[in-house]
């Protein structure tokens, strides 16, 4: 935590005295030529958290495709460019290294995950590169304010804050535990549920955690069987989640469990079937499920499935709608773009919900975040399905 603290004080007094010796996004912007406009993204595509990362990359792929087959934007063509993390905040500053100093790109869009987020922005602040709508809702992408950083939805401390105290009353809960990966994910969720905690007048009954990676979670579940506890915040992903609700089902430990947006994927059910019934999950756009979703999406969905082969989801809806938004704000600018005119028509947009059911987005220059409002969601059938309208943190 320390070295990235370092690192991020480094990178942003170099952008301070950048910003005071020239302004760098007045000359010819970096990743802008007359006929293309050069975009990054960082995926887990071989890591923990595969399954995610293929999702967004292939919904980042179709927007591009589709606005390059209208003819770009402002008459300019989108290359998105995507390098592989695995999910380790090392390889992600490698990656970052290498997008920024090599590939010269405009803006990163859509990177996926906390640490690795945490890692690569020192890189890509220090060279005046956009850190746009990132897949992870930590507090880290919007706080403290930077004018690069941009993110769609809702805080995973916000999601924990809003959701658990409702939770909590709705189910009568006298004991709450959790368990959250010892990182910097992790650790938004605990705290945004701690928050929620003490306004519900509680503390955490028990506290757990797990390493990157780890698939046994038996000691943990132990640990908060035997503290009797009858809700678990999961600061969890995909497997974790599985796993540990799982490993209490096979030792008669079955509280409710609550996730964050990281858990509400159509992974979990298809993955851990009928025992992963009842888990609830925050979240800010809703799964596309195609006996449930509007012309509009069904056709957006038939396109997907041509191109991939694979139903899209809701991290599919993230990496087109992370595209989707730069090309609006991109388009906006005018032909001139540069990082200071991309800035400007983010911060002069209102952004209407989409057809994915997300809220509406606003930006200023101490507003990073364009919405605040969270959703809940319960796994019921093995579907997810929606048991709370947006609500926004008090």
């Amino acid at each position: 935590m320390k070295t990235l603290l370092t690192l991020t004080l480094t990178a942003g007094a170099a952008t301070l005295l950048a910003l005071a010796g020239t302004d760098a996004s007045a000359q010819a912007a970096q990743g802008v030529s007359k006929t293309e406009i050069t975009l990054g993204s960082i995926q887990d595509l071989s890591g923990p958290i595969a399954g995610f990362g293929k999702q967004v990359r292939q919904g980042m792929l179709l927007r591009v495709d589709e606005i390059n087959e209208q003819g770009g934007v402002n008459g300019r063509k989108i290359k998105l460019l995507i390098e592989d993390s695995a999910y380790d905040p090392k390889k992600a500053v490698l990656a970052a290294q290498k997008l920024v100093n090599q590939d010269k790109i405009f803006a990163m869009v859509a990177h996926i995950g906390t640490p690795t987020n945490n890692a690569a922005m020192p890189v890509q602040f220090e060279k005046n590169v956009i850190n746009f709508f990132p897949v992870t809702a930590a507090r880290e992408m919007t706080e403290p304010v930077h004018k690069l950083k941009f993110a769609g939805g809702s805080s995973y401390y916000d999601q924990m804050r809003v959701a658990l105290p409702r939770l909590i009353k709705d189910k009568g809960a006298k004991a709450v535990c959790t368990i959250y990966q010892d990182d910097e994910f992790g650790l938004e969720v605990f705290r945004g549920a701690e928050a929620g905690l003490k306004a519900a007048g509680m503390d955490f009954a028990e506290k757990t955690t797990y390493k990157r990676g780890a698939t046994d979670f038996s000691s943990q579940v132990a640990r908060m069987k035997a503290a009797n506890c009858d809700l678990v915040v999961l600061g969890t992903i995909i497997r974790e989640t599985i796993g540990t609700i799982a490993e209490g089902r096979k030792t008669g430990f079955n509280p409710t469990y609550l996730g964050s947006s990281a858990t509400y994927t159509d992974l979990i059910h298809k993955l851990g079937k009928k025992a992963m019934d009842g888990l609830y999950a925050t979240h800010t756009v809703q799964h596309p499920y195609m006996d449930e979703v509007s012309p509009k999406i069904a056709f957006w969905a038939k396109k997907y499935q041509t191109k991939f082969g694979d139903d899209p989801t809701v991290f599919s809806v993230y990496g087109y709608s992370a595209v989707d938004t730069f090309i609006a704000a991109a388009q906006k600018a005018g032909a001139n773009l540069t990082v200071d005119s991309f800035i400007k028509a983010m911060e002069s947009t209102t952004f209407a919900p989409d057809m994915f059911g997300s809220a509406e987005l606003t930006f200023s220059p101490s507003k990073r975040a364009g919405s605040n409002m969270t959703r809940m969601s319960q796994l019921q059938g093995e579907r997810w399905k929606p048991v709370t309208d947006y609500v926004k943190p008090q």
